[in-house]
């Protein structure tokens, strides 16, 4: 599984990404302490719930990225993950689109960490890259 090196933060990979969200559940929160589930289902599908919506959608992993995109909602996107702590995933947005991911993903920008939600959460307050 990834780490971070000296040179900064070391990307998950599509083999990576699948092995470890494909059939799981994870708790979440956002920058500004707002929290969020999400679960990715072993068949593609997802939902999401945070305090003001629930939404299901797609999962896929497309070029070093893990995307979710929601039926009824555009806030969804592309992501590179890094894998901060022993259960610490941050998620850092590189694209709206699918399409956008697999041929021309922007900086990433971090966006939320999130953890197994039947686990300790091994999460540090402030991003880690």
């Amino acid at each position: 599984m990834t780490v971070q090196s000296l040179a900064g933060p070391v990307w998950m990979t599509d083999a990576d990404l699948t092995g470890t969200f494909a059939g799981r559940d994870i708790s979440g929160e956002y920058e500004n302490g707002d929290t969020f589930d999400e679960t990715y289902a072993r068949d593609g599908t997802v939902r999401y719930s945070d305090a003001r919506r629930t939404s299901s959608g797609k999962w896929s992993v497309r070029a070093g990225t893990f995307c979710t995109i929601y039926d009824d909602d555009p806030a969804g996107g592309c992501y590179r993950v890094h894998k901060a702590s022993e259960n610490c995933f941050e998620f850092h947005f590189v694209a709206r689109t699918q399409e956008q991911a697999s041929k021309a993903p922007g900086k990433p920008a971090w966006t939320a960490r999130g953890w197994f939600a039947n686990q300790p959460k091994t999460c540090v307050d402030g991003e880690s890259v």
